[in-house]
């Protein structure tokens, strides 16, 4: 099968041609509907999980896709790749390999980045029950951000405003400042919430109902786009020391960069899955990173995000044309329709599933 075949033009399609190639596969399935949310076409909303491999399994490589919505559309033809080249035919006898397909469903069929609550789900693996990190550096963007207007001297004015902070301050604390994570306005970029969401919870069964309790390494891929050189995976770490630093490295190569050191093009995180992992399955020696793929330029990127919290935010009445302009916007944000893009995308997740499973034997 070609590897455009991989990919779909929606969520509704992606779910079918997953599900299809885990069948093809073998593969047990498992679904978890996301409760009172449809999609566009009044479909069912899910996390799909496919496991292959042994039940008894000391260790474990876990594919993940669709964290951000959105970016489902590349993450999912990677994971449908995965199972038409049969790569779990390589999987050694003391390893299980689990795809979770779609972690926020709503956001992949509504093409948003956010999911139903309009939360930013690697931002939301916090306790709650403490203060949560200061947003005190996006409260003071927020309204340039999100302008009055989209069309008009509004949105001039507050793109000057952006840019006046991105020339005083540089463009990695203006990046800082907008992607770390805030926990105080609801309709803005980067929300973390304010309790534990849908899928946080899922994610939290998947990891004790689907990867097996006799699992004592796990590997995760997290596949993400938007950021980055056109193209390139970069692998992000999100570990919790030098020893998780050093398996990283021994694994992926010397390209792997620490998101706790600041080393990666994206900004250093709070409330990442990375943690809610941890908490799930406590005592694991895990691996995780995030495959960043780029799609377009940071600050392109940015505007189609701004544009689509505006959209949600204040363009209630938003003309139809403006409207499918900014959906639009936001899938050539995360997604290139470029043969050479989904091939340079599949090879390169490929080829990391491939070592995870090698260095997890």
């Amino acid at each position: 099968m070609p590897i455009a075949e991989y990919f779909s033009r929606d969520y509704a399609a992606a779910r079918r041609r997953f599900q299809s190639a885990a069948g093809r596969a073998g593969a047990t399935l498992t679904s978890y509907v996301l409760p009172e949310h449809a999609g566009p076409s009044a479909e069912a909303l899910a996390i799909d999980v496919a496991r292959l491999g042994n039940t008894g399994a000391q260790s474990a490589l876990l594919v993940i896709c669709g964290t951000h919505g959105i970016e489902g559309f590349a993450g999912s033809g990677c994971q449908v790749g995965l199972l038409e080249d049969r790569l779990h035919e390589a999987l050694p006898a003391s390893t299980s390999l689990v795809l979770l397909h779609a972690l926020n469903p709503f956001g992949f069929a509504w093409l948003r980045r956010v999911n139903e609550e309009g939360v930013d789900l690697n931002r939301n693996f916090l306790d709650f029950s403490g203060r949560p990190p200061s947003s005190a550096a996006y409260e003071a963007l927020h309204d340039w951000l999100i302008p009055a207007d989209w069309d008009g001297e509004a949105r001039r004015a507050a793109d000057a405003a952006l840019m006046a902070f991105g020339q005083t301050h540089g463009l990695p604390a203006l990046q800082a400042a907008v992607t770390s994570g805030q926990y105080t306005r609801p309709t803005g970029l980067f929300y973390g919430g304010t309790r534990e969401t849908w899928s946080a919870r899922t994610l939290a069964r998947i990891l004790t109902e689907v990867v097996p309790g006799t699992v004592r390494r796990l590997g995760v891929i997290d596949l993400h786009t938007g950021l980055g050189p056109c193209g390139y995976g970069e692998p992000i770490l999100d570990g919790a020391g030098p020893a998780d630093r050093e398996r990283a490295v021994r694994w992926y190569g010397a390209d792997v960069k620490d998101l706790a050191a600041g080393e990666s093009v994206s900004a250093r995180l709070a409330g990442t899955m990375a943690r809610g992992v941890e908490r799930a399955r406590p005592g694991l020696e895990l691996t995780f990173i995030g495959l960043e793929f780029g799609t377009r330029p940071t600050l392109e990127v940015l505007t189609a995000l701004r544009a689509d919290h505006w959209l949600h935010a204040r363009g209630g009445g938003a003309d139809p044309a403006l409207r499918a302009r900014i959906q639009q916007q936001m899938r050539e944000a995360f997604f290139s329709e470029s043969p050479a893009w989904q091939a340079a995308v599949y090879g390169r997740a490929a080829d990391l599933a491939f070592r995870a499973l090698r260095e997890l034997a």
